[in-house]
């Protein structure tokens, strides 16, 4: 088949189609007499693979795969398959994680007029006033200073970002992975916006694992349209 048939079933240019070839996504073509590319069913079945491999492992790994495939290094590939559901599942326990911390927030008591200062919050949280300074040179709390005495006050936001810390460290969560969670809790104005952010994000989860199982059994075919 020639390439704009190829490229015709997916919606693709033929110039896409020969970028995949060149960057061995997909088997090297044969040439006619007069050097035009021919493409056979096993080219339409790689190419197939490589689409559904990239929606769910994103096109970077469903290139390394597809490339690695192509030069035998099966074992390669499916190593490249397995980092990347254990990525999937490093970002489901996330989530979990967050969605706990969040359900066990209970009510807080109303702030004090004016904030509150390390120690009181310290205690609150049943940690140290060493702590809350970790957490505050790690960019994850930010209190103002009172102008007179010098001393950290913690606003209502800033009690808020303790106490979800606090529960995200309690699970398990290193202050770095905690980071850009408390950068999100703060762009929603809360935890409340986070609910339906959270579940978005479930749904993109589980979005994502069902393209990776179609992406396994594209290979699959592929892998067996190789051997065959």
């Amino acid at each position: 088949m020639r390439p704009v048939d190829l490229a015709r079933e997916h919606g693709l240019s033929t110039q896409a189609v020969r970028n995949y070839e060149s960057a061995g996504i997909l088997p090297p073509a044969g040439r006619t007499a007069a050097g035009h590319r021919v493409y056979t069913p096993l080219h339409a079945t790689a190419l197939r693979a490589f689409l559904s491999l990239a929606a769910g492992h994103g096109h970077a790994t469903a290139t390394a795969i597809m490339q690695a495939v192509n030069r035998g290094a099966v074992d390669e590939a499916l190593r490249l398959i397995d980092e990347s559901h254990g990525r999937l599942l490093e970002d489901r326990r996330t989530l979990e994680a967050v969605d706990a911390a969040l359900r066990d927030l209970v009510p807080a008591p109303p702030p004090e007029p004016g904030g509150v200062h390390i120690g009181a919050l310290a205690r609150r949280l049943g940690v140290r006033p060493a702590t809350l300074r970790k957490w505050e040179k790690a960019g994850l709390v930010s209190p103002r200073r009172d102008p007179r005495t010098g001393y950290r006050v913690y606003g209502a936001a800033d009690v808020r970002d303790a106490r979800l810390v606090h529960q995200l460290r309690r699970g398990g969560y290193l202050l770095e992975q905690i980071a850009p969670l408390i950068a999100q809790v703060r762009a929603a104005g809360g935890v409340e916006p986070l609910e339906s952010a959270i579940r978005g994000w479930r749904e993109r989860l589980s979005a994502r694992g069902r393209a990776m199982l179609a992406g396994a059994a594209g290979l699959h075919a592929y892998l067996r349209a190789r051997e065959g």
